[in-house]
């Protein structure tokens, strides 16, 4: 399976334009022959640690998601994109799995760490071109229990989709921690790690950029600069679909 996970710059509040780079990269990505695309946490309507946009986001995660569903039909390329959504009750933070403008799964996050958002539970894993592959969601990444769990589901591949715009300092100590962590989840897990980042500045808050995809054994097969928008693109190797587990 072809894998390319994207590094970008946040988009807020604005589908359209968000819509208007996800088709541009599923061209790019027919083209690559690519099988499966990575996005940023939250990238459909932009991530927040504010309650309030957290649910406005929310809200409108629901049209957004049909009008992008729409856009994307024709491509033949699987789609992983973030947003916060409602989940009645609660407020979710999840990444969508979109095949051929359809939502054929979803994942929500396990240890959200923004106000309100309540925690996922479940841990599916979906398969694209014989690649059994599951999600955790940026935060996850510090607790070895939610990678554990998509391992047991007979995985291959756990994509982590983030978002690391931090206050600068902040995002200062991150830099080496963020990709530390996919190497010891890669290593504990024995699965393929693939992750997707945003970059640049906003509101006085700064990511650098941590897209890469890191091999079972921890070394970094692929990555993107700091800084610079891109895909890290690599060709995961052909094995037999592992059982899923209990």
């Amino acid at each position: 399976m072809r894998i390319a996970a994207i590094q970008c710059p946040a988009i807020a509040d604005d589908a359209v334009r968000t819509c208007e780079a996800i088709v541009q990269r599923l061209r790019w990505a027919t083209k690559e022959a690519i099988d499966l695309l990575v996005f940023p946490e939250a990238y459909l309507l932009g991530h927040s640690y504010e309650p309030g946009v957290i649910r406005s986001r929310a809200e409108k995660a629901s049209e957004a998601l049909a009008d992008l569903c729409q856009q994307v039909a024709t491509f033949p390329v699987t789609l992983v994109v973030g947003a916060f959504n409602l989940a009645p009750p609660d407020t979710q933070n999840s990444a969508f799995v979109v095949e051929r403008g359809r939502i054929s799964g979803r994942y929500a996050k396990a240890y959200p760490n923004e106000p309100g958002v309540a925690a996922g539970r479940e841990f599916p894993t979906f398969v694209r071109s014989a690649i059994r592959y599951g999600i955790n969601i940026c935060n996850d990444a510090n607790h070895p229990d939610a990678a554990e769990q998509v391992a047991r589901g007979g995985a291959d591949l756990i994509l982590y989709p983030l978002n690391n715009m931090l206050p600068p300092a902040t995002a200062e100590r991150w830099r080496e921690k963020s990709l530390a962590n996919l190497v010891a989840r890669a290593r504990q897990t024995r699965c393929w790690v693939a992750s997707s980042d945003v970059i640049g500045q906003s509101q006085g808050l700064l990511s650098y950029g941590c897209t890469a995809i890191v091999a079972p054994d921890g070394h970094v097969a692929a990555r993107v600069p700091e800084l610079r928008e891109g895909a890290a693109v690599f060709e995961l190797p052909e094995r037999q679909l592992q059982p899923m587990t209990a």
